[in-house]
C-alpha cells in the first residue's frame, strides 16, 4: 500500500536473503482467464510487475503501466510498461520511465502509482505519478510525457497548481466523457487538469476524509463512483466509496464494497477499468495485494468484476478465474478443473513434520518446519495450487519440473491472511500434456512491516498450507 503517514522504513530495515521470483526455462503456455492473487508470467516467463497500476486502452489493445520493484527495499525501480488484448496474456513492451541519473526519481528515491492518460488536444501520451524520498517525507505529484504511448517517457519534474507542486502522496487519475483529466489525491482531493495535462487548472473538490488513500474513480451514467482505503499502511482492509452526480460534490459516503471482514478480498484498490464492448459494459475493479517487503517476487494482483447497479457499488464474491470477452464487453465466471489431488491422496509426498488443518476448516495441511516440503506428480497440461492463506501464513517456494527434471516454473508465494481463506494461490499457463512435479517448500520469513514508531504488523509466524492441486488434462 501506500499509507505513507503510517508507512515506516520497513523497506530499509528488512533483511534476508533475496529470493528468485520467476524464471522460466522457455516461452510459456498461454493463459485462457484472469487469476487473481496468483503471479503472471509475460512472454519471456518473468512476473509481471507493475503494481499501483493504471490501464490507457487504444484501439484493441490494453497498455498497463504499474510500478517495478525489488525485494527488500522501496527504492524507485522504474515504471513498466506491457500490453494485451485480452487483459490475460501480458507482453512487456518496455521500461517506460527509468530510474533517473539523480534528484527526484532518482537511484534513491521512491515513484509510485503511474497512469497515462491521453491529450485530446496535444495527442500527446502524459504519465503522472507520485514522486517522493524514500522516507516519504517530500512528496510531490509528478508528471512525464512521450510521444508514444510505450515511451520513452521523459520527466517533467512535480505538476503545479498555482506555481507550486501538490504535496500529496497517494494519487490516481479520471478521464472524463469530454477528455477533460482529473488528478486525484488521498482524502478526496480533485484537480482538473489544463487542456494540455502539463498543469492543473481548478481544485475541484476537497479532501473529505482522514486517510481514503489509493483514489480510483469512474463514471457510469450521470454518477461518479469515487473509491478509495483506509489507511493502514501495507495491511490491507475494507476498502469503501462515494458517489455523486458532480465532481465538486457534495459526496455521499457509501461504505464497503466488497463483504465487510474480507479486506477488499484482500487486496487495495488501484484503478478501476470500464471494459466497453458492443453488447456491454464491464467495470473492473484493479487491486493490489501488497507482499511487504517482498513486493517483487510474492505481490500479486486482485482483479474483479464489479457490480454497479442503481449508484451503488460492490464487488459480493471472489472469483478465482474469469474471463472477459473485450469485443462484447461480457464477462463470464471460468470453472476450476475437474481433476483433484487433495491433501489426503497418496500422490501427494510430504518431507518434514505436516499437521492437519483445525477441525471444522478447510481440508488442508500446513507447516512451519524450515526444511519442510511437498511434491506431487501429475499429468496435464495445467494445474492450480489451492492453499489456505493463514495469520501465520509465510513465503512459500514452488518450482514446476517436467519429466525431464527441468524446471518449467518457479515462484515465491505468500501465504498470508489476517483471517484464514482458502484461494487459487499459483496457476501454471497451458502446457505441453506431459508429466510435471510440482514442489511446495518453506521460506521459513513471512510478510511484514514496520511502521515510523518501530510497531511491527503482518504474519505472525511463517507457516505454509496445501490445500490441493486441481489438474487440467
Amino acid at each position: 500500500m501506500t499509507a505513507r503517514k503510517a508507512k515506516g522504513l520497513a523497506g530499509m530495515l528488512a533483511g534476508g536473503v533475496l529470493l528468485a521470483s520467476v524464471t522460466s526455462a522457455s516461452t510459456p503456455g498461454r493463459y485462457e482467464a484472469i487469476h487473481s492473487g496468483t503471479p503472471w508470467f509475460d512472454q519471456h516467463g518473468r512476473p509481471v510487475s507493475a503494481h499501483g497500476a493504471g490501464i490507457t486502452r487504444e484501439g484493441d489493445t490494453f497498455y498497463l503501466f504499474g510500478e517495478a520493484h525489488r525485494d527488500m527495499t522501496n527504492a524507485f525501480a522504474g515504471f513498466n510498461c506491457y500490453s494485451s488484448r485480452d487483459l490475460v496474456n501480458w507482453r512487456f513492451e518496455s521500461v517506460a520511465l527509468p530510474v533517473q541519473a539523480s534528484g527526484a526519481l532518482g537511484p534513491d528515491s521512491v515513484g509510485e502509482r503511474p497512469k497515462v492518460m491521453r491529450s485530446p488536444k496535444t495527442g500527446e501520451y502524459v504519465l503522472f505519478m507520485h514522486a517522493d524520498a524514500r522516507d516519504y517525507r517530500d512528496p510531490f505529484v509528478g508528471y512525464a510525457t512521450a510521444d508514444r504511448i510505450t515511451g520513452p517517457y521523459t520527466f517533467r519534474g512535480p505538476l503545479l497548481f498555482e506555481g507550486k507542486p501538490i504535496r500529496k502522496w497517494d494519487m490516481g487519475v479520471f478521464q472524463d466523457a469530454d477528455g477533460t483529466g482529473y488528478v486525484l489525491l488521498h482524502g478526496g482531493d480533485i484537480y482538473r487538469l489544463s487542456p494540455d495535462y502539463h498543469g492543473v487548472e481548478q481544485h475541484v473538490n476537497r479532501a473529505m476524509a482522514e486517510g481514503f488513500e489509493s483514489p480510483a474513480l469512474f463514471r457510469k451514467g450521470a454518477t461518479y463512483y469515487f473509491l478509495g482505503s483506509h489507511l493502514t499502511g501495507w495491511e490491507r482492509n475494507d476498502n469503501y466509496y462515494y458517489t455523486a452526480t458532480n465532481l465538486a460534490g457534495p459526496w455521499t459516503r457509501r461504505g464497503a464494497f466488497a463483504p465487510q471482514g474480507t479486506l477488499t478480498w484482500n487486496s487495495q484498490t488501484s484503478f478501476v477499468l470500464p471494459i466497453e464492448g458492443r453488447d456491454s459494459v464491464t467495470y473492473m475493479f484493479m487491486g493490489d495485494r501488497w507482499s511487504f517487503p517482498r513486493q517483487a517476487s510474492a505481490a500479486t494482483y486482485v482483479w474483479q468484476p464489479l457490480v454497479v447497479e442503481d449508484g451503488t457499488l460492490a464487488m459480493p464474491r471472489f472469483q478465482d478465474a474469469w474471463r472477459i470477452d473485450t469485443a462484447t464487453g461480457r464477462a463470464a465466471p471460468v470453472r476450476k478443473p475437474s481433476s483433484t489431488i487433495g491433501a489426503g491422496d497418496a500422490r501427494v509426498r510430504y518431507i518434514g513434520q505436516w499437521q492437519t488443518g483445525a477441525p471444522g476448516s478447510v481440508p488442508h495441511r500446513f507447516t512451519s518446519e524450515r526444511d519442510a516440503a511437498l511434491e506431487v506428480t501429475f499429468r496435464g497440461t495445467q494445474a492450480w495450487l489451492r492453499a489456505v492463506a493463514r495469520p501465520d501464513g509465510g513465503y512459500a517456494h514452488v518450482t514446476l519440473r517436467n519429466a525431464q527434471g527441468e524446471i518449467v516454473l518457479r515462484a515465491t508465494l505468500d501465504m498470508y491472511s489476517k483471517y484464514p481463506v482458502s484461494s487459487v494461490r499459483f496457476v501454471t499457463p497451458r502446457l505441453p500434456s506431459g508429466t510435471y512435479t510440482l514442489r511446495l517448500g518453506v521460506v521459513g520469513e513471512g510478510w511484514y512491516w514496520v511502521s515510523k514508531s518501530g510497531a511491527r504488523s503482518g504474519s505472525s509466524g511463517h507457516a505454509i498450507a496445501f490445500e490441493g492441486l486441481d489438474v487440467r488434462h
